[in-house]
């Protein structure tokens, strides 16, 4: 009985060691929940360059790290709905992408560390008080572009250009900021702005048309509704000879002549190493929002044909890309 019972201690304790042994590999599992308004190649690079810098850092999705990534579909009902259930599911830290979603998000939650990422004004989109330490739960990363570059690679790319198209959504803040910002930079130039709204994605092809005769070359930020129906923006710029220049560098893959632009794989790389210190302990509300000045200039030739401009070689000499 004596000997039983010692075997039986014995497990007991080794049970017991196994057990304190298990704790720190239960502590170290993290939570990161990650929502974007649509899924889009520069929204998309965002979301693989945050998981690229997690694990990186060591933190694993199935490992270590338990990973949630949930798009809106372009709905901002439906972004919510998904701010909500992230919030109720209290992650680490929320990565909200976009502009639209890191809004639904932050009006979700005062307490869970949410960090932006890909929104073009945080402080006019009311996600911070300024780009330096918040005090709050939130920080992140602007793709916030410095427009007068914009408007020299319009400049380059239609020399001539008087009357500067630009579709967008004004339900969109991001948006609205830039055509505010465009309005006053433009006369300065020689160039005043026509607007097209497109509210909805499916509208973004009548916006467009609705510029044929108006415009010398149309301009598209990184408005989500525009970025998701690009090649219908395309079409109408190919069919009425219309120059696209953009700010998304994705966009010129899909048609546009040239834009000059953010990697947006690197911004979410750069969005993924502030989640990496608010997982080891910072406070979100102590880090500073950030921008990238990592710009690229990518050019198409093939579109600049098919909307009847000739790019100069110099401008093609200086490009990062030159899509074939």
């Amino acid at each position: 009985m004596l000997i039983g019972k010692k075997h039986f201690l014995t497990v007991g304790a080794l049970a017991a060691a196994l057990a304190i042994h298990a704790v720190p590999a239960a502590a170290q599992q993290k939570s990161v929940a990650v929502t974007a308004i649509v899924e889009h190649p520069a929204l998309d690079a965002v979301r693989d360059g945050v998981q690229d810098a997690l694990k990186q850092a060591g933190y694993e999705s199935g490992k270590n790290l338990k990973w949630q990534y949930q798009s809106a579909q372009g709905n901002t009902g439906t972004a919510a709905q998904i701010a909500r259930k992230f919030v109720g599911d209290r992650p680490d830290a929320i990565v909200a992408i976009a502009t639209p979603s890191a809004q639904s998000v932050v009006a979700a939650t005062k307490d869970v560390p949410v960090v932006y990422s890909a929104v073009t004004d945080p402080v006019a989109a009311q996600l911070v008080p300024s780009m330096g330490a918040s005090g709050t739960n939130v920080t992140g990363v602007s793709d916030l572009l410095a427009l007068d570059k914009q408007i020299e690679l319009i400049k380059k790319v239609v020399p001539e250009a008087k009357r500067v198209g630009m579709v967008y959504n004004p339900g969109e803040a991001n948006s609205v900021v830039v055509v505010k910002q465009l309005q006053d930079l433009l006369p300065k130039a020689g160039m005043t702005l026509v607007e097209a709204a497109a509210p909805r994605t499916v509208d973004v092809a009548s916006a467009a048309r609705s510029l044929i005769g108006k415009v010398d070359v149309i301009y598209t930020n990184t408005d989500n509704n525009v970025v998701s129906a690009y090649e219908s923006l395309v079409k109408v710029g190919n069919d009425a000879k219309i120059p696209l220049v953009a700010s998304d560098t994705d966009s010129v893959k899909r048609g546009a002549i040239a834009a000059l632009g953010i990697d947006y794989h690197d911004l979410g790389v750069q969005t993924g190493k502030i989640v990496v210190r608010i997982l080891k302990g910072e406070k979100p509300g102590a880090i500073p929002s950030e921008t990238s000045s990592n710009l690229r200039l990518f050019v198409n030739p093939g579109a600049a044909s098919k909307q009847g401009v000739t790019l100069p070689d110099a401008l093609l000499k200086s490009a990062a890309e030159v899509v074939k």
